[in-house]
């Protein structure tokens, strides 16, 4: 089992005091600690440093830079461009680029992905109930390319088009285990992959950076497409989601979240299977862990800011993953809670550190996961 040692200047969550002192570089105070009005351009980075005996040491760093199209609106939402690489002793690495942008007045939005990984991960079969003893560690090289454009008509409700390509490809570094021997897994080579469908989103929040009311309700299909000798599949992912927010008080906001995603087709590679766990919704669960045609998934937030800087968090959500039928007998628990450090209080971005804790199986100690990232989880 994987066990990460993820730093990161925890002083931000603690001491802004601290930042009123000139024993900080100016780069530095800037990043975390000024504050500013005028609507400028700022930008932020956060170390990575982690060890596993898989990968050995690995190093690296993400950087959010976030600015206005249009400086001299209220209106006109917050883009950005974010940045995320690592590598490791042992010669893996994972690089990521992606941005959104909102065109002055907010009448387009467009959002672009490049994501690739040489990363092994542990696989644990198919389903809801997979175990632990099944871990089965592989080596993973994927490559993702994604694309979203929508245009706003009227004054809530926006339209488009997504496309990508996926590049996927697996080889089991422990032979014998149930990637091998389970002849009902799909897709173990990998498989190349061409997507393009129409995105349909309703968004009257009133941030997009850290939201106290509004509904946003996002949905797109996926049609997919395998190209090459190494991926037949023809089917199509669809994905729902709303959040909803509600101001209970000056410092205090309540979000829901609910999330669905559903493969269709005749056939279910397992790596384009949704799979339950990330630093957004169930936290705590070990992505991919639990993975089937079918997600469902939903969340609450309760958020509270002590200053404009500090603030704290408690979640409580639920999920599972599902071949046909839905059970709510099988939803599994997901609680827990984090600090956020608003760096940038013009902009409402922070640097979050969340806890999550999920279920106990038996005969295997309580799944659990810690989370360190920029910006709100929904």
């Amino acid at each position: 089992m994987k066990k990460h040692l993820t730093t990161i200047v925890l002083v931000l969550l603690f001491a802004p005091a601290f930042a009123q002192t000139n024993l900080l570089p100016k780069f530095i105070r800037r990043m975390y600690f000024e504050k500013d009005t005028t609507k400028r351009p700022s930008f932020v980075l956060l170390p990575v440093l982690s060890s596993a005996p898989e990968t050995g040491l690995e190093i690296g760093g993400s950087g959010l830079y976030s600015f206005y199209t249009d400086t001299t609106s209220n209106f006109t939402r917050v883009s950005n461009i974010f940045a995320y690489a690592t590598i490791t002793t042992k010669g893996q690495s994972r690089l990521n680029l992606s941005s959104s942008y909102w065109t002055p007045g907010n009448r387009y939005h467009c959002t672009g992905a490049i994501n690739y990984i040489n990363f092994p991960f542990d696989f644990y079969g198919i389903g809801n109930n997979t175990a632990k003893t099944d871990a089965d560690r592989l080596g993973q090289k994927r490559l993702r390319v994604t694309f979203s454009a929508e245009k706003r008509f009227g004054k809530h409700i926006y339209a488009g088009l997504v496309g990508g390509g996926y590049y996927y490809r697996f080889n089991d570094q422990e032979t014998g285990g149930i990637y091998t021997t389970n002849q009902t897994i799909e897709g173990k080579g990998g498989g190349n992959i061409l997507y393009v469908g129409p995105t349909l989103i309703f968004d009257n929040r009133n941030n997009n950076t850290y939201t106290t009311k509004g509904t946003l309700f996002t949905s797109y299909f996926n049609y997919m497409n395998g190209i090459g000798n190494t991926s037949g599949y023809h089917g199509g992912l669809l994905n729902m989601e709303v959040a909803q927010f509600f101001s209970l008080g000056k410092k205090l906001v309540l979000g829901f979240n609910v999330q669905s995603q559903h493969l269709t087709g005749n056939e279910s590679p397992f790596y384009l299977l949704p799979a339950m766990g990330s630093d957004e919704l169930m936290r705590g669960y070990y992505n991919g862990r639990f993975r089937d045609r079918n997600y469902l998934a939903g969340q609450t937030e309760l958020r509270y800011r002590f200053t404009e800087r500090i603030g704290i968090v408690g979640f409580a959500a639920t999920g599972e993953v599902f071949n046909k039928d839905f059970d709510i007998n099988h939803l599994k628990p997901n609680y827990g809670g984090g600090l956020r450090y608003f760096f940038d209080v013009q902009k409402g971005l922070s640097v979050r550190v969340d806890y999550g804790v999920g279920e106990k199986r038996p005969g295997e100690s309580r799944q659990s996961g810690l989370y360190v990232g920029l910006g709100e989880a929904f």
